[in-house]
């Protein structure tokens, strides 16, 4: 592959990574799962992408989100996040919050509606953006840093683009039934080891699958067990509550969509420096390793822990649902400095060709409703 050459120090971080995990599978019997290749690479103390100290987002990090794009993505959240609020409590829980854009342009769109936020809770893996996030929100004592999931929550929930970074089992499609595809080390590299399913990964591929036979021999996919647990536990945390959403937006499909021939290799992609490529074992703790969700596997496992789903729709209909073209005309078309990257960055946020239709948006909760223009683009019954 062609990508950008790290430098001493990252390349000396990633084969310290990588004699970690070696180690890991010689412990092992000389195999794991991927989904604890995925975990290590990504959260191994100190080591790990998202544990490390190397920029992850914007130019000079290997990817952009929606709130680096555009304040205008942080506004229509507020202005959601305030029609949730008036209905249950005065408090907002985001996971994964990255640079602290998304938490900065939601609270300052909030204040100058006069909404009051009484308590702005993060839970961040990660230390580098931690430290980058108590940077930006300095200025919102509100905001506090959770280590796990309270009890029970009432308000508003956020996480953008956390489901698609959890640990993912590979399986392949054998004529005998399904294999699991293992990590192992051979001749000096990582390497995939096939190996029987065992019975609680079958259950897992029974659910999310379901009926295969129009899948050929040989189809790689991904199992979302981590995935589908996190489900769990917020939903556990939401029914504990008394009225309350969480808004999950990521890029994925309903399962119909996920389990086609057409994706006969699967859904997983890493990004390294704005290269997006398909090797999860290129210098691993310097990329990041994602797939697509399968938003049918994440609302039944809300659903089996008890809440509601209130709604599932697709980027463009939530952000337009939201007001955010009214957002974008207060800038003067006039000022075309001023407009013009708004404008873009909002096409590039709605657009059917850009994220618009490829990320999709899973509300969750109980006892509150959503705005009317939301709920009319609402399409769970694609679920």
């Amino acid at each position: 592959m062609s990508l950008p050459v790290p430098s001493s120090d990252a390349l000396a971080a990633s084969h310290a990574l990588q004699r970690l995990i070696a180690a890991d599978i010689e412990r092992h019997a000389g195999a794991i799962s991927f989904a604890r290749f995925m975990e290590l690479a990504l959260y191994a103390p100190d080591l790990g992408y998202y544990s490390g100290g190397s920029a992850k987002l914007g130019k000079d990090g290997d990817f952009t989100t929606a709130p680096e794009l555009t304040p205008l993505f942080g506004a229509a959240l507020a202005r959601v996040a305030a029609a949730i609020i008036a209905q249950s409590a005065p408090r907002i829980l985001e996971f994964g919050a990255g640079t602290g854009k998304l938490a900065f342009d939601i609270l300052t769109e909030l204040a100058a509606a006069g909404v009051r936020v009484e308590r702005y809770s993060i839970v961040e893996l990660s230390g580098e953006l931690r430290a980058r996030q108590r940077e930006k929100l300095r200025d919102f004592p509100q905001v506090e840093w959770l280590d796990a999931f309270p009890d029970a929550f009432d308000g508003v929930v956020f996480g953008n683009e956390v489901l698609d970074a959890m640990p993912v089992q590979l399986v392949t499609k054998h004529p005998e039934g399904w294999q699991e595809l293992q990590v192992t080390v051979r001749d000096g590299r990582f390497a995939y080891l096939e190996t029987p399913a065992d019975a609680g990964l079958l259950a897992q591929i029974a659910r999310q699958i379901g009926a295969d036979e129009q899948l050929p021999v040989g189809y790689v996919t991904e199992v979302h067990g981590v995935a589908c647990g996190f489900m769990a536990t917020l939903s556990r945390m939401l029914r504990n509550g008394g009225a309350n959403a969480a808004f999950l937006f990521d890029y994925g499909f309903p399962g119909h969509e996920y389990y086609l021939d057409l994706r006969a290799t699967g859904t997983l992609m890493c990004h390294y420096r704005h290269h997006a490529h398909a090797d999860p074992f290129y210098y691993p703790g310097l990329q990041d390793i994602t797939a697509h969700v399968d938003f049918t596997a994440m609302a039944l496992a809300a659903q089996d822990a008890g809440v509601e789903v209130l709604g599932y729709l697709n980027q463009s209909g939530f952000l337009i649902g939201a007001g955010i073209g009214e957002l974008l005309l207060r800038t003067d078309p006039s000022d075309v400095k001023a407009y013009l990257p708004q404008a873009s960055a909002l096409q590039k946020l709605v657009s059917p060709a850009e994220m618009g239709e490829l990320f999709k948006v899973l509300a969750i909760g109980k006892h509150v409703a959503l705005p009317d223009a939301i709920a009319m683009q609402d399409r769970s019954h694609r679920l």
